[in-house]
């Protein structure tokens, strides 16, 4: 049989700041962006443990199992109900809302906090009624947002590494995602960019090598929303706008390999790469040759 919570002294359970038990978690990560909170966090199933959060304004919470066979028990309405979760299935849930659930198994979740402001920014973007709550029975399988959130997961492992623009990036996405499959009203789509505005993204990027800059800068910039702007900016380029960045640090990385004589750590550095191994990897990528062998091949 499964052993209960263990107890703070004087009998009252610490908990995180997402109402789980400290004392279950065998591991926990965190990021802190704008507007969002990126978790990772993981209970090895060897007690029962509750989570509970009371009613805030917080926002809105979404969780992706990253492995399967979790089970917990929902209560609401007097009425508590089993879900099952398997790997790339969800759950929201607003914190509004009083939330209270008994985990019943082992879980690792990756799980994503947006604020009530950033939350109402996306759905205005987007043309949406400015409403808090979005509907997802939990368990739902969804292999877009698990894709999405396991490309943030090396970033919490090494959040020294973070690159904000990516971060950025992706959780916009997410956000956008949400809002499109789960608000349940239709979308407005509006239209696609001008050449000004597009020069106005690429100059923003380009003056933001060291990964920086945020799509919501350059989107507010271009008078457009995040979500409209990644979709445009990649309709047009053919790459997402990090992805376009990365080709351009690259571009500039060869440059430099070819017309002098810096030491490779040092052109790494100066083209916004976090050091010379992450730029021999991503200029080896792009361009099919180590930036060791292009020098001495130019």
């Amino acid at each position: 049989m499964a052993r209960l919570d263990t107890a703070a002294p004087g009998g009252i359970t610490r908990r995180d700041s997402l109402g789980c038990s400290v004392a279950a978690l065998e591991d926990e990560r965190e990021l802190v962006g704008t507007g969002f909170v990126v978790y990772r966090k993981q209970h090895d199933g060897a007690a029962t443990s509750r989570v509970e959060t009371p009613p805030s304004g917080r926002g809105l919470l979404m969780g992706v199992a990253l492995s399967g066979g979790h089970r917990r028990r929902i209560f609401g309405d007097g009425v508590a109900t089993a879900y099952d979760f398997e790997p790339d299935s969800c759950y929201v849930r607003s914190f509004s809302d009083t939330y209270r659930a008994d985990i019943e198994t082992g879980f690792d979740f990756f799980l994503l906090e947006i604020s009530h402001a950033a939350l109402h920014q996306t759905f205005s973007e987007m043309g949406l009624p400015l409403a808090e709550c979005v509907s997802c029975t939990p368990g739902t399988q969804d292999p877009v947002l698990a894709h999405l959130s396991r490309a943030l997961l090396p970033m919490l492992d090494a959040p020294e590494r973070q690159v904000p623009l990516f971060l950025d990036q992706v959780v916009s996405a997410i956000q956008t995602h949400l809002a499109t499959r789960y608000h349940g009203a239709a979308v407005r789509i509006p239209g696609g960019l001008s050449p000004r505005q597009f020069a106005i993204a690429k100059e923003r990027l380009a003056a933001g090598l060291d990964g920086n800059v945020l799509i919501s800068d350059i989107a507010a910039a271009c008078g457009v929303s995040r979500g409209h702007f990644i979709k445009c900016f990649r309709d047009e380029t053919g790459l997402t706008p990090y992805q376009w960045m990365l080709h351009l640090r690259v571009e500039r990385a060869r440059d430099l390999i070819v017309g002098s004589r810096l030491p490779l750590a040092d052109i790494a550095i100066i083209c916004g790469f976090s050091d010379q191994s992450h730029m021999t990897r991503t200029f080896t990528r792009l361009t099919g040759s180590a930036p060791g062998l292009w020098r001495r091949g130019h």
